[in-house]
């Protein structure tokens, strides 16, 4: 029983922080990894990066060399600190490396699957590159736009000073200016993809609509702990993905009921309109290789992208 008792006493004491250490700095040479710093079990390289990540990465490079590998957490990254490196992995590895890296909270009702700059690199990504690149972003498609355009940008000035007349008078005469671009900004894309405008400064749909896509904006920027750990995603520790969901069910459901309305209209044999949606509603694949039919909830998405496309370029230049 004395010696039992001794070993613990000798293992707590000395053996176990040597084992630390020893798991810490030993790399094995047969995994085909590249070279790196030694990184403490469960964080991995987490602690050695310092205040300053970019500074102390680009440091790296005179101790590994050009290909320096790192575990952030649960997490191994692979990080180039050349040009030549870097025109070398893209140019003999770019496939494997073509799909952006997907946090937890972009899992949220399948939108990774289904937004084209996150979608996985295959069938769905190229029909949708198709379209995008031919239907919508096409001279001609925006040059047809220019009058609406201009007409946007009208209503836009006369919500703000209409706005700005209604705020003289008030305490802190001050104007949500963001919004007002925000709105004329969807009314833009609304006239693009779905012939119409969609809202306007009255429109409870329009604020709601705002409010929603800026609270899934921050939610969707908030660091993750579950991306490091990924074992830790069932808890949810920082409730982002419950949040994310909410604010992302919000969103599709404003959406979807664009999406219903034209659905409706075609379906009582009104009139076909040359718009995205219209585009992306007679699409269809061979079955085989490409997907047959869009869904009802990836056209709410594909639409929910290009409105929050709006919102993110608001808010960087107003905010």
């Amino acid at each position: 029983m004395d010696s039992v008792w001794t070993f613990l006493v000798w293992f707590t004491g000395i053996l176990g922080p040597a084992l630390v250490l020893f798991c810490r700095t030993r790399r094995s040479t047969a995994d085909g990894l590249p070279p790196g710093p030694p990184g403490w079990p469960v964080f991995g390289n987490m602690f050695d990066l310092g205040s300053m990540p970019h500074k102390t990465i680009a440091g790296l490079k005179k101790d590994y060399g050009p290909v320096v590998w790192l575990r952030i957490g649960s997490i191994n990254t692979v990080v180039l600190l050349t040009a030549k490196a870097a025109a070398e992995l893209f140019k003999n590895h770019d496939a494997n490396f073509a799909e952006r890296t997907i946090t937890e909270v972009m899992k949220v009702h399948d939108f990774h699957k289904t937004a084209l700059s996150l979608s996985p690199y295959g069938s769905y990504w190229r029909v949708m590159k198709r379209i995008m690149t031919v239907e919508m972003l096409v001279q001609k498609r925006i040059s047809e736009t220019e009058p609406i355009r201009r007409r946007c940008i009208a209503d836009m000035l006369g919500w703000i000073s209409k706005e700005a007349d209604a705020a003289a008078g008030g305490e802190s005469g001050k104007i949500h200016v963001a919004r007002f671009v925000f709105l004329a900004s969807f009314n833009m894309l609304g006239n693009l993809m779905l012939s119409r405008d969609l809202v306007s400064p009255e429109s409870v749909e329009g604020s709601e609509f705002f409010a929603a896509m800026i609270e899934l904006m921050e939610w969707s920027g908030h660091p993750n702990i579950v991306d490091l750990f990924p074992w830790l995603k069932w808890l949810d520790p920082q409730g982002l993905r419950r949040n994310a969901e909410r604010g992302m069910a919000r969103t599709l459901k404003i959406v979807g009921r664009f999406v219903a309305e034209r659905l409706k209209e075609r379906q009582s044999g009104g009139g076909a309109r040359k718009d995205f949606l219209e585009v992306l509603l007679e699409c269809e694949g061979n079955g085989k290789d490409q997907p047959h039919k869009i869904s009802d909830e990836q056209l709410n998405v594909i639409i929910m992208v290009r409105k929050n496309l709006s919102t993110i370029q608001t808010n960087s230049t107003w905010n």
